[in-house]
């Protein structure tokens, strides 16, 4: 059965469209009107071997915070019901990674209980137009709207750009894990019987 979901949002503030497959390529097609988030989001994409379109429109002339939440949403969503009763996934995943002289750990739960602990000291600026505050804003609305519990630490790094592109892949490995199936897995991964 596939494990895909379509998610569309519109507001006054942003209108989003996307689709995502769990069990993919890592294929990408993605167009949010903000280029570094789009970046970062191939990278997700790319290194959880999920399947991504996403078109999306916001009051980017104002500032990118409505777009970028909305897209932490929206994505969030899509990961939600793609995972449906989540019976058979492995549910935790970890991940640290490497990029340049930066060393990120991302550790996540699909628990169903939404926490984001964000470790990661990023000031106010910029990397090229794009305000680097905004990533934890992202991961805020993922893990809210997704149901993750989700801890990220930088553990060193200088450059913002390697340091946020670090915080991505790393999240994208550590998810691709967390949804994997495990065959041992009988129903889901608690002693409750329930993830939420």
């Amino acid at each position: 059965m596939a494990r895909i979901a379509t998610i569309e949002r519109k507001t006054l503030e942003t209108g989003i469209k996307l689709s995502l497959e769990l069990d993919g390529r890592g294929e990408y097609k993605i167009a949010s009107g903000v280029p570094f988030m789009d970046h970062m989001l191939c990278l997700l994409a790319r290194h959880g071997f999920f399947n991504l379109e996403l078109e999306a429109r916001g009051d980017t002339e104002v500032d990118d915070h409505h777009t970028v939440e909305d897209l932490g949403i929206c994505l969030g969503e899509a990961f939600r019901k793609a995972l449906g009763d989540k019976a058979g996934i492995r549910r935790y995943g970890h991940a640290r990674i490497p990029m340049h002289e930066a060393l990120v750990a991302v550790d996540l739960d699909l628990s169903g209980r939404p926490h984001l602990v964000f470790n990661v000291p990023l000031p106010k600026a910029k990397v090229g137009n794009f305000d680097c505050e905004l990533v934890e804003e992202f991961f805020t609305a993922f893990c809210n709207h997704s149901g993750a519990n989700t801890h990220i630490n930088l553990l060193y790094g200088s450059n913002l750009h390697h340091i946020i592109e670090a915080v991505f892949k790393a999240f994208a490995r550590a998810l691709c894990e967390a949804v994997s199936f495990d065959a041992r897995v009988q129903g889901v991964m608690s002693s409750k019987g329930k993830l939420e």
